[in-house]
């Protein structure tokens, strides 16, 4: 289910709003509300959707209590490998068994078949988002979730599953127990997320038109080739933002405040200054669970550098499993030399 689709503008979202402020009168029952709505935006995408996320709370919660037993790095290594395997699998397994198979081929060995892989909605997003909690509480960041239900709402609240942004169950926790939702802020919300709407629909839908003819017609001259530029570059910036900007307006709406993730990227001067602009909790993300735990830039110019061309090889891998997301993070890294890098992300705010 998408947040541009009928059923959601229509039914879902009308639906679940309705039960949220008119017959939840209490947080415990809005929570539930929020819950069971959650999991039936999950589940619309088929019942494998349903069964891997509920993997990754179950997993997450426990994992949690199994390193608490006993503090070490194998504990937590442990969990954080069985958090990825659905990831690894579900995403990135076909673009791994390409390359394996293209090797194959040369070789003049036989390649195997691909097999049917259908990719989970939210399954990074949901993923990460496991895996900060996991380590902020190993690291002590966070108190442990204090029931299964209220980790498992975290994770799956439906407005950030799709595209993000990615949130730390600290910055969040206080709102899951205790959290006011006034008229105003729920205008202020329905803004945002119509913001957002218009962002997606409008521009990013009627860009993706035009690149998709584009690229369709061949033939490339040197203006059509930089109008395809423009116009794939305000796609995705328009497609990825409008999303956060939907996320950011539902949870208003529902009385959370998540963090900002898009600064106007492309008014930076910089590479260095656009990665504190773009996808900014992704950003985050690679700073704090990769970038600092490989030793950050404490340990000289070289290992900084291997760190930096680490996170933006997964970075691009992130962003898509297939070699052109690869090269365009590597090519990122590339122009972020130690001495000029400074891997920090400017203020984030509320909405």
């Amino acid at each position: 289910m998408l947040f541009t689709s009928f059923v959601f503008l229509s039914i879902f979202l009308p639906l679940v709003f309705l039960l949220h402020q008119c017959f939840a009168s209490t947080i415990k029952a809005k929570n539930d509300v929020l819950l069971f709505a959650s999991l039936v935006f999950i589940l619309w995408g088929g019942l494998l959707n349903l069964l891997l996320v509920l993997y990754v709370c179950f997993v997450s919660f426990f994992g949690v209590k199994f390193i608490l037993r006993k503090k070490n790095l194998f504990r937590l290594s442990v969990v954080i490998v069985l958090l990825l395997i659905n990831l690894f699998y579900f995403k990135y397994a076909l673009f791994f068994l390409e390359n394996i198979n293209l090797l194959k081929m040369l070789m003049g060995m036989t390649s195997w078949g691909p097999p049917k892989i259908l990719l989970p909605i939210g399954i990074s997003f949901f993923t990460f988002q496991a895996i900060t909690y996991v380590v902020d509480v190993y690291r002590g960041v966070s108190a442990p979730a204090p029931n299964f239900k209220l980790l498992t709402l975290y994770i799956v609240f439906f407005p950030q599953l799709v595209a993000g942004p990615i949130v730390n169950y600290h910055d969040i926790n206080s709102q899951l127990i205790h959290r006011t939702n006034n008229f105003e802020e729920i205008i202020q919300g329905i803004k945002r997320f119509i913001t957002g709407l218009g962002k997606k629909v409008i521009i990013a839908d009627t860009l993706g038109k035009l690149v998709n003819d584009l690229y369709g017609n061949g033939g490339w001259s040197i203006q059509s080739s930089w109008v395809f530029a423009f116009a794939y570059s305000f796609q995705i910036y328009f497609d990825f933002s409008g999303y956060s900007d939907m996320a950011l307006g539902l949870g208003r709406m529902f009385g959370f405040k998540f963090m900002e993730n898009f600064n106007y990227p492309y008014i930076s001067s910089s590479i260095t200054e656009f990665w504190r602009r773009w996808h900014m909790s992704l950003s985050t993300f690679f700073k704090n669970y990769v970038y600092i735990p490989l030793g950050g830039s404490k340990e000289g110019s070289v290992k900084t550098y291997r760190n930096l061309i680490i996170v933006f090889f997964l970075t691009g891998f992130f962003h898509g499993a297939s070699w052109n997301f690869i090269i365009w993070g590597l090519w990122h890294g590339l122009f972020l030399y130690p001495s000029q890098f400074k891997f920090q992300l400017g203020p984030s705010r509320p909405v």
